[in-house]
């Protein structure tokens, strides 16, 4: 009967032993340490997960394709600014009267918003542009006030006398940073349907700067300047545009047309309200 007892007891600490052997087994002996947790602060940047791409060098990135040109035009404007140079002001003067005689027109005071005529011309021909009609005035907008800023800044500070004498606020030329930048406009909202409609927006504003010249308004470095001005003001404008609502048209009901009173020349900004 004994026997019969210790062979029992043996069997159930055998059945309990090997009950307990599979919750031993999953405990790790030597358990690792807790995994840290995964970086979420940006995990929106690129949800779709593509990797990025080998970064490109400083030559080839947006900021330097913008400011390059730019940088050339108003460099050699302030390298011949005062007479300097090895090619001066008084050259350039006396070359362009040897071509064209000295003259009083204003020509150049309409011309330098013939560019914004040909962008509303060509839009309203059915021609689409980069971007709707909406944002490309936020775009002229923040470029214009850009412009105006740097140029008038800039001619208080150089304090150049003018060709004519009439005054020390020569350098850079307002009329040919009004011109480029209208023609920087231009080309870059038309160049993927046409290169032309930009070649003719900036023969219109060399125009305008040779007319300066003509007028004895400005000189040499004061033009060169005035073109880098203006295409600067316009690639910054489109650099640092964000706010974007889609390319959905918006009719004719936002117009920009040249205005002259008197003698002062200006921008008429026309807007008729959807029903």
């Amino acid at each position: 009967m004994r026997s019969f007892f210790s062979s029992a007891r043996t069997f159930v600490l055998g059945l309990l032993l090997s009950s307990t052997t599979p919750l031993l087994a999953q405990v790790p002996l030597n358990p690792a340490a807790t995994p840290a947790p995964a970086d979420t602060t940006h995990k929106y940047e690129n949800p779709a997960g593509v990797p990025a791409g080998p970064r490109k060098p400083f030559f080839q990135s947006k900021l330097f394709k913008a400011v390059a040109i730019p940088a050339v035009l108003i460099g050699y404007g302030a390298y011949t600014f005062n007479g300097h140079g090895f090619y001066t002001n008084q050259d350039a003067q006396r070359d362009i009267h040897r071509v064209f005689p000295s003259s009083q027109t204003r020509v150049a005071d309409i011309l330098i918003f013939v560019p914004y005529l040909e962008l509303g011309a060509v839009a309203l021909a059915g021609v689409e542009s980069r971007n709707d009609r909406i944002n490309t005035l936020l775009i002229i907008a923040k470029s214009e006030a850009i412009m105006l800023g740097s140029t008038f800044l800039v001619k208080s500070l150089s304090h150049e006398e003018r060709p004519d004498g009439s005054d020390n606020l020569s350098f850079p030329s307002g009329h040919t940073a009004q011109a480029f930048l209208a023609a920087s406009i231009v080309h870059t909202e038309f160049r993927d349907k046409s290169q032309w409609y930009g070649i003719g927006a900036y023969a219109l504003a060399t125009s305008v700067g040779v007319l300066r010249m003509v007028v004895d308004k400005h000189w040499q470095s004061d033009v060169v300047a005035g073109a880098g001005f203006g295409i600067l003001s316009a690639h910054l404008g489109y650099l640092t545009h964000r706010n974007r609502w889609g390319r959905k048209s918006i009719g004719r009901d936002i117009g920009v047309m040249p205005t002259y009173y008197g003698n002062a020349p200006g921008l008429c900004l026309t807007w008729r309200p959807s029903k």
